[in-house]
Order: C-alpha cells, then structure tokens, then sequence
C-alpha cells in the first residue's frame, strides 16, 4: 500500500556508482567483532563534481558545486539504522547503504565500518551528490506518437530530501499540468507524504498519501492513508489507433495498519489489515469523438488482511540494468497474499471477494548467470465466478559474457478471465513490443518474449553520460477479444538496435532509450522502420 515510500517488489534496484573519492578503505566487516559499540559515526557529504580529479575540475562544474546546497547532515542520520553506542552489526550497515542510495539526490553512498585510533569501531558514511534542480523539457517519441514535458524538478529541497515537481505534460492521452510535493521523512524519521494536484484536459487528479511504512527488515509497525480522486477520458485501441472512448471518474481511499515480529533468522513476517473504499463511475464522454462503449460502474467497499514473507538475501552488481553503476538485486523469496470481502451492507454494489497473490523467487549468481521470476494472481469472486482475474508471469534472464557483454532474455506472459471493460490487457510499443505501435493489440491475454545483447562502454561524454548499445529482438501476441473489435493479427515479430545514455550528475534513474526498431509483420498501414526515444527505468 506504500510502495511509493519504500519499493519492496521483486526486483528492488538500488543504484550507486563506483566509491566517491575520500571514502574509506574498504574494510571487511567481518575485521570487527558483531555487537562491540559504535563510537563515533562520520558523515562526509560530497558535492556533484569530485574537484580533487582534474577531469573535473573545471570553471563550469565548480560553478555547479557553488551553487548546488550539499545533503544536509541530518538528512542523511534520519536514515540509518544505527547510531552511536549502537551495537555493530554488519547487516545493518549494509541495509543503510541501501536505503541512502535509494535516494534519486545520492549519485553514490557508502557506509563502511572503519578502526579507530583507541582500536574500537567507527563507521563512516559517505554520499556524493547529483544536481537535483533541473528544468523539465524533453520530446520522446514510442509506439509511434509523441509526449513533450515541460517544467522543472527539485528533488532535494534545501538538502531536506524534499522533493517539488511542476509539470506541463502533453501526450496521446491529454494535456496534463501538475503538482506534486513529497518527503519520506516528516517531523520523525521515517513519516512519509505525497501530494499530487493535476488539472488535465479531460479531467482532473489528486492524491494523497501518507505513511509510516516497514521501513526496514527489522520494522515493526506500519500504517497509512491513501486517498485519491480522478477524472479522466479513456480510449480504446484498434491496431494503435484510437477506437471507442467513455468516461472513467474514480474516487479511492485506503487505510491500514501493518504489523511484524521484525527479522528472524533471515526471514521477516508481516501482517498487514486494512480498509478500502474504491468507487469507479464510467460515462459518456463530455465532447465525444468516438463510438461510445461504456463499462459497467462498480463500487467496492470492504475490510482486507494481507500477510508477507521476506527473505533477506540482496545481491550487488554492475553493468546489468544501469551502465558502470553498482546495483543491488533482490535474489531472495518474497511471497504475499491478500484477501478482502466487499458486501452490500458495507454500501458496495456487490458481494465479491477481492484476492491477491505474488510470489519471487531467484536462481544463480549474477557473478555469472542468474534467471529472476516473479508472478502475480489478482482478482474477485462474485456470483459464483471468478471476475478480472489476472495472473501474470515475469522471468529476466542475465547470462554476463564479460565485464563489457551481457546477454539479456525476458519472457512476460499475462492471461485473463472476464477482465473489466477498463482494465484491458494490451500489447505495443509502450508494453515492449518496440517495432509497433502503442496499444497495437489489445484482448484478455498476452504473451511477450524478447532478447536481447547488451554493450557497455567506457565512453564518459564529459564526464556526464555514460553509454551502451543493444541490439534487440522482440515476440509476442495477444488472445481474447478487443471490446472495440479489431483483428488478431496473432505474433507479431521485430528486430532493432540502439544506443543507451545514463545520466550520472542528475538527480534521475531513467537511462535514455534512442532506438531502430524494425516490424516484421503487422497491418500494411504501420510505418516499416520505428524511431523510439524513451526514458525508461533500466536498460
């Protein structure tokens, strides 16, 4: 329910690059002896460009250093899990490297255990920071239609960790202007907020969340709200053109409270109960375009409890899905299961069981070859049968060929059962099928399988972007019937290639798409060579 606060799904990437100049030696924890007390903890804050190294040690990024206001202190203590006199424990250390670098305002940190001149235990903690006021303008181009954003983004409010964004947005969807303010760290540690306010050409949004959420293997408690509004046009597709149009508003608020014994012997259990009030509403749209093909309204009010099994077990990495960055994998099992029950005495418009399952599980070492899965089972119960029920599988495969090479193969496969009209599965350019466009196909199952031969390189323009390339193949088809109609054009294949620039002085985790995607089969009317300029999360 707080995923925006601390992501916890199956593959928690955690990003960093090579240690900041000035950190300490490395020193293995397993020199000091687990339970003796941390004297003292060090705090050493980098600026964005390291002046030390000549490459970078110019008029125009020691402007950038002056004028950027360096992670203040405090921001960085509030999120460790340890202080002095602490007992020293090896794990924690390594979960606080983690949560610091899951900060978009951290380029790197590091916290390492390091001797001290009475023999004891001292623990430095070095961050390097990124510029994190920029100006939001860029033009993307995937699945054949244009988005322009404009606006700015400051990611670390006076070195609070705050973040403020003001976005103008313009895509195949709609005109968007919006807001957003959030900080993971209100008044005490670890108290979370989200505030997101858009006012769009076809309606509005508007959230709010806030949250103390299981912020830490060991946590204990966790609780929150989330309410959110929103009013908004909907297209269906028919080979990437629009269709069939309705409205959709949608009111949803959710409230829990989470409990957990913390972290026994590698593993942690959570419980998790709660309230959601989920009320969607479809019409006719306001200035209609289209044929009108409206669902069914469905209001769903009803208590839940949900539990998870966590596994501690984190891998870290380079050159996998970032450029010359270290990563962090999740490699252990995580499964959770949830279930809630809808009734008309709750004012729901239905007697209908609400019921989520999710499973990961790793094998290998991405050292050499790893394959990671994941898969999901999502849905109700009602009047005797199963509705918008939704399994899905993932599995990435990694096969490192050499510290530059790496071979990279994803099977997506998701199968329907009596989907709801505005939750249709879909397949195209923005789902991974690069050489077509958006929402190409659309039905209550699909299947995706893609490989793909990675390059990283040393080419570091200005000391700015790093860069790879790929070259790709993509395969895949949807089953089942489109609501606007439309033909199965059953598999669809492409082939391509193209470049990858990875920001390292930006406060951002998207490493830039530039791709040649070439269709090798589909309808006459699509263009036969595709251009996609994207930012994504992962190469």
């Amino acid at each position: 329910m707080a995923g925006f606060i601390r992501r916890s799904g199956h593959a928690l990437l955690v990003l960093a690059a090579t240690a900041p100049a000035g950190a300490a030696a490395d020193v293995e924890a397993d020199a000091f002896a687990a339970g003796a007390p941390i004297e003292r903890v060090l705090i050493q804050r980098q600026n964005i460009f390291d002046l030390t190294n000549p490459a970078e040690n110019n008029v125009l990024y020691r402007a950038f250093n002056r004028l950027h206001i360096v992670t203040r202190e405090k921001t960085v203590k509030k999120q460790l899990l340890f202080a002095e006199g602490d007992a020293y424990d090896p794990r924690l250390i390594a979960e606080s490297e983690r949560i610091l670098r899951d900060n978009r305002y951290f380029y790197d940190a590091a916290v390492k255990p390091v001797p001290n001149a009475a023999g004891g235990v001292d623990v430095e903690v070095t961050t390097r920071d990124v510029w994190t006021l920029k100006p939001e303008f860029s033009i993307s181009r995937g699945g054949g239609e244009n988005k322009v954003m404009f606006g700015f983004e400051e990611s670390n409010l006076l070195g609070r960790g705050q973040r403020v964004l003001l976005t103008r947005i313009d895509d195949v969807d709609r005109e968007s202007t919006a807001f957003e303010y959030s900080d993971r760290h209100i008044s005490s540690r670890w108290l979370s907020a989200l505030l997101r306010v858009a006012e769009n050409s076809d309606g509005h949004a508007r959230r709010l969340i806030v949250a103390k959420p299981f912020h830490a293997l060991d946590a204990r408690r966790a609780a929150g709200i989330d309410l959110f509004d929103d009013e908004r046009r909907t297209a269906f597709y028919v080979l990437g053109e629009e269709a069939a149009e309705y409205r959709h508003e949608r009111t949803r608020v959710s409230v829990y409270g989470g409990w957990s014994a913390g972290l026994k012997k590698s593993w942690v259990r959570r419980w998790t109960a709660g309230f959601v009030y989920d009320d969607n509403r479809f019409s006719a749209a306001l200035e209609p375009k289209l044929p009108q093909l409206i669902p069914a309204d469905r209001k769903l009010v009803y208590p839940f409890i949900a539990i998870e099994l966590l596994e501690d077990r984190f891998e870290k990495s380079t050159n996998h899905d970032q450029i010359e960055r270290s990563e962090d994998f999740y490699m252990g099992t995580r499964m959770t299961a949830s279930l809630g029950y809808a009734s008309t005495a709750l004012d729901a418009d239905r007697a209908s069981a609400i019921y989520g399952l999710a499973g990961t599980h790793s094998f290998g070492s991405l050292d050499d070859r790893a394959l990671l899965l994941a898969a999901t089972a999502h849905g109700r119960h009602e009047r005797g049968d199963f509705a918008n029920a939704l399994l899905t599988f993932n599995a990435r495969y990694y096969a490192r060929q050499s510290d530059k090479r790496l071979f990279f193969a994803l099977l997506d496969v998701a199968r329907g059962h009596d989907l709801d009209f505005d939750d249709p599965v879909e397949l195209g350019g923005d789902t991974g099928l690069r050489g077509y466009p958006l929402r190409y196909q659309t039905g209550e199952s699909r299947a995706l399988v893609s490989f793909e031969q990675r390059y990283f390189t040393d080419w570091y323009p200005w000391r700015l972007f790093r860069v790879g390339g790929a070259v790709f193949f993509d395969v895949g088809r949807t089953w089942g019937d489109n609501p606007a109609g439309g033909t199965d054009l059953g598999w669809l294949k492409d082939v391509g290639f193209g470049l990858r620039f990875a920001p390292t002085r930006l406060s951002t985790r998207k490493i830039i798409h530039l791709d040649i995607a070439f269709p090798l089969d589909g309808d006459p009317s699509i263009d036969s060579v595709q251009v996609l300029l994207e930012a994504k999360r992962s190469f």
